[in-house]
């Protein structure tokens, strides 16, 4: 498969890569950092990366943005996106072809061409695989590339210290390392908190509920936020302060937004993806996230995280 993309990327002049709406640091590493390799590799192509922007990680890149005809005769990239609901720019369908690279369990097989690896940490992380796969073919690496695709790394196994972090991430991330970029800012740029987000972190703190089998969740109403002066992409920040308290076996964030409620779910072994699928959402066994539009639902989801605790 990976000989099979390397083929795609060379065959096209323009490439396009997309990726989930409501980015993290995975989503940007894996676009940008195949963009960066792409046009390293290949200068006279024309690559862009597209989606919606999110100020919070423009230390990482600020997407492109082309009209609609760019799309004719392009091949068209999207990474880190396990459904076709959740791929930010509905236009991914208006080029020539379709590739998915993703780590994700392949609940929704669509593309031309489809390299999903649940076994891999992160999309990051197999996109280092497809350089270290084409090196010694047409693929270059730049420091960009590397700090990138590092970014998306260490987003996606929370600093190396999820159970999806294998030998092989550790062994990518001491080659990455030896690329030149600041890794010290750019663990800054990536944990930094703002001072109104660390207040809703005490609210957080205050303010969950476990019961006696482990079962954890907060409920972020939209007036909560606004007293916190912290809006709904903020507040997922947070969604890993629950992991360090002790007894606690999986919990769920409950981040109220204009139009639906938005559910994060963590665990330390149970697995939620089961849970999310049955509201319009998806997934890795120990992360995944949902909707749901009314409170009533949301104690739906509550109840079913009990039950997979017990």
């Amino acid at each position: 498969m990976k000989q099979q993309i390397l083929e795609a990327i060379e065959r096209f002049n323009t490439i396009i890569i997309h990726r989930h709406v409501r980015p993290d640091p995975d989503a940007f590493g894996s676009q940008v950092g195949l963009a960066e390799i792409v046009k390293a590799s290949f200068p006279d192509k024309k690559v862009y990366v597209v989606g919606k922007r999110d100020p919070g990680l423009d230390f990482l890149r600020v997407p492109d943005i082309i009209p609609d005809d760019v799309y004719e005769g392009a091949l068209v990239i999207v990474c880190d996106t396990a459904n076709q609901e959740r791929i930010c720019d509905s236009r991914y369908t208006l080029g020539e072809m379709l590739i998915k690279i993703d780590h994700h369990p392949n609940e929704d097989p669509y593309g031309n061409l489809l390299w999903v690896d649940t076994t891999a940490s992160s999309t990051s992380e197999m996109i280092y695989e497809l350089y270290l796969f084409g090196k010694d073919q047409a693929l270059k690496m730049t420091d960009e590339a590397a700090r990138l695709i590092f970014a998306g790394i260490v987003g996606d196994t929370g600093r190396f210290l999820f159970p999806s972090t294998s030998q092989r991430t550790f062994q990518y991330a001491g080659e990455l390392i030896g690329y030149d970029f600041d890794r010290s800012e750019l663990f800054n740029q990536l944990y930094e908190l703002d001072p109104n987000v660390i207040k809703l972190q005490g609210y957080v703190l205050e303010h969950f509920i476990i019961n006696e089998d482990g079962a954890a969740s907060i409920e972020l109403r939209k007036e909560t936020l606004e007293a916190c002066g912290v809006i709904p992409s903020e507040a997922s920040l947070l969604v890993g302060s629950l992991g360090n308290i002790k007894g606690i076996k999986a919990w769920c964030f409950f981040i109220e937004e204009d139009d639906q409620i938005r559910v994060r779910l963590r665990s330390k072994g149970p697995v939620i993806n089961t849970i999310a699928m049955k509201y319009n959402g998806g997934g890795h066994p120990l992360a995944a996230g949902a909707s749901v539009y009314t409170w009533e639902e949301a104690e739906m989801v509550k109840k079913d995280i009990i039950e997979v605790c017990k």
